[in-house]
């Protein structure tokens, strides 16, 4: 159990939550969304619509991470109340998925960002990019505390001042602008490509569950864990539909349509060559706290999981301040290998598939949890936040597969080597239990 000189308020732990929420979804998806919708009030819903599963998915959290105390989150929920191959399943693709893709694609983020200038900056920038931020992170708690909480202040200071610059500023008559109030948002919402752009809307909210992973560091858990994960996701969800605002007013479709980097097409559209590249500075700099947020929670959680296994047990130890050095390692060592073997959107949608399937499983387990263990929600109207969110994931996950059937299976091809990786754990484990109970020979 950590000591208080080793644990965190819930000003970090919602720093936490807002920088791994807010990084490179929002300042990438819309360009996706906008190949099939665009309607301005339906792009508005699906962020609306990702906000309140956010939220409703931060309840099931807040009760399940003050219920089931320590770090580890999805792993000590699914371990607990299905079975422990769904513990290892749940690490492995948090291993793999979960917390190295985001890092990955962020780091992508920030040189396709960057690359607005005349030097290119590559694969090889991304991925040194991310080994400084691990090297970083891995001192003591102070120190990630501090290093993460400057990057979390620019990245909120970035967006307070980004709404505030692009609402003000009209948009120019020549260049156009993608905003569509008309009639057609009540046919695009049955389109099948209206819940495909909800996986890109889910990732963009991935995060909101983060502070609940780290819980064993939060003084007074069950007063701060809920409020970091209320008050962070409740920011977010504002600053993204005022931020996908400002994308629309100041570029046209036919500008964004396709493209990964289309808050820098805006800025420059916004601002000037000269400004716009200025907030593409920006952008870059606030993915730092993503891919810190990202390493700082994916360590602990993967700390947690390799305690239990045979494989994985060299990644369960710590430096001489408790820092998981070797599990940010290998977070940041996957990442750079996912750089190396896919495409941005390839990844972004695989990552978004298998995560939204897993955060369902882990949802489903509140329904474990008896009307005593709950401390903060206790009326049963409690499980329209599950409910709601189960029944979404469906919708997203089924359209998903059928739309983007590589990807899927890519996501559950992952899944089955863990189920793999599972049982040889097991046998490794059982074979080393009957070698230390073995007689010893006379």
């Amino acid at each position: 159990m950590s000591t208080a000189s080793h644990q965190i308020g819930w000003k970090t732990a919602a720093a936490i939550v807002v920088s791994n929420m807010i990084g490179t979804g929002i300042f990438t998806t819309l360009g996706f969304q906008l190949s099939d919708i665009t309607n301005t009030y339906s792009i508005f819903l699906l962020w609306i619509i990702g906000g309140i599963l956010a939220l409703f998915g931060a309840f099931c959290y807040a009760e399940l991470g003050s219920h089931f105390k320590g770090n580890g989150g999805d792993f000590i929920y699914l371990k607990e109340t299905y079975h422990p191959l769904f513990g290892y399943l749940i690490s492995w693709i948090s291993l793999i998925i979960g917390f190295s893709s985001p890092v990955a694609l962020a780091a992508l983020a920030m040189s396709k960002y960057l690359s607005v200038f005349d030097y290119t900056f590559g694969n090889g920038f991304a991925m040194m990019a991310i080994f400084l931020v691990a090297t970083t992170l891995s001192f003591s708690l102070k120190t990630s505390s501090r290093f993460h909480n400057f990057f979390t202040f620019i990245k909120i200071a970035f967006i307070i001042i980004l709404v505030i610059v692009g609402v003000g500023l009209s948009g120019s008559p020549q260049i156009g602008n993608s905003l569509n109030f008309s009639n057609s948002w009540q046919k695009e919402i049955m389109l099948p490509a209206f819940a495909t752009s909800l996986v890109f809307v889910t990732y963009s909210y991935t995060g909101w569950n983060s502070a609940s992973y780290i819980a064993g560091e939060i003084k007074e858990v069950q007063k701060n864990l809920p409020k970091s994960l209320i008050i962070g996701t409740v920011f977010v969800t504002l600053s993204y539909l005022l931020v996908n605002y400002i994308m629309l007013k100041h570029a046209p479709v036919t500008q964004l349509a396709g493209k990964e980097d289309v808050m820098g097409e805006a800025a420059i559209n916004m601002l000037g060559i000269s400004f716009g590249k200025i907030v593409n500075i920006f952008i870059a700099l606030q993915l730092i706290a993503t891919i810190s947020g990202y390493l700082w929670v994916g360590s602990r959680l993967t700390q947690a999981f390799a305690r239990d296994t045979h494989i994985w047990k060299p990644l369960s130890k710590g430096n001489k301040k408790g820092i998981p050095v070797r599990a940010i390692f290998a977070h940041a060592v996957i990442a750079a290998i996912i750089i190396l073997t896919g495409s941005f959107k390839e990844i972004f949608v695989y990552t978004a598939f298998i995560l939204q399937l897993f955060a369902s499983l882990a949802i489903s387990t509140v329904y474990f949890l008896k009307k005593g263990d709950r401390t903060i929600f206790k009326s049963n109207a409690f499980y329209i936040f599950p409910t709601v969110f189960l029944l979404f994931s469906v919708y997203i996950l089924y359209f998903t597969f059928i739309h983007n059937p590589k990807e899927s299976m890519i996501g559950l091809g992952i899944i089955a080597v863990g189920i793999i990786l599972y049982v040889i754990d097991k046998r490794l484990s059982g074979s080393k239990k009957d070698e230390g109970n073995a007689p010893e020979e006379n």
